[in-house]
């Protein structure tokens, strides 16, 4: 495990997971919402952000945790293990409520009230990415797959690093 790309919805934890699969084996974190978002709530332009994933992707090592779902197929690519946190929409819900308000180290802003935007990216979610990531799943089936449907699922996993 060298490359690993985190992903699921927005509220699942893949930035908890990632910071803790960080600890256990020293690689270096890169969050797609660092890189995408300024403090001020814009952003930069594909054409950069582009360039900065692929400047990442061709290093070593590194655990690459963020949806960014037009960036799957060149990090699936890249990964030699992929990490999808599938869980319930609901428990997406609550993830993106309870951090309001809590400092986050990877994205450059506190939230304050609820984004209807992030809410509705939630609620959508399984039907914009799911066929997308079932087709990248079977044409990268020699990856290191680890599916988690539950956080009891992903933290057991943890505990056998």
């Amino acid at each position: 495990m060298k490359r690993v790309i985190v992903i699921g919805c927005p509220g699942s934890g893949k930035s908890t997971l990632a910071r803790e699969l960080q600890k256990k084996t020293g690689l270096p974190l890169i969050s797609l919402d660092n890189i995408w978002w300024k403090a001020d709530r814009t952003h930069i332009t594909r054409e950069e952000f582009d360039a900065r994933m692929k400047n990442v992707l061709e290093t070593d090592e590194w655990i690459i945790e963020g949806s960014y779902s037009r960036t799957f197929e060149p990090r699936f690519r890249a990964c030699d293990t992929v990490i999808l946190l599938d869980y319930d929409t609901g428990v997406c819900m609550q993830g993106i409520i309870d951090r309001i308000g809590q400092t986050r180290p990877d994205i450059p802003w506190t939230e304050q009230t609820l984004d209807p935007e992030l809410a509705e990216l939630v609620r959508t979610y399984r039907e914009r990415n799911g066929p997308a990531l079932s087709d990248l799943f079977q044409r990268y089936a020699d990856r290191d797959i680890h599916i988690f449907h539950t956080r009891a699922e992903a933290e057991a996993w943890m505990e056998t690093l």
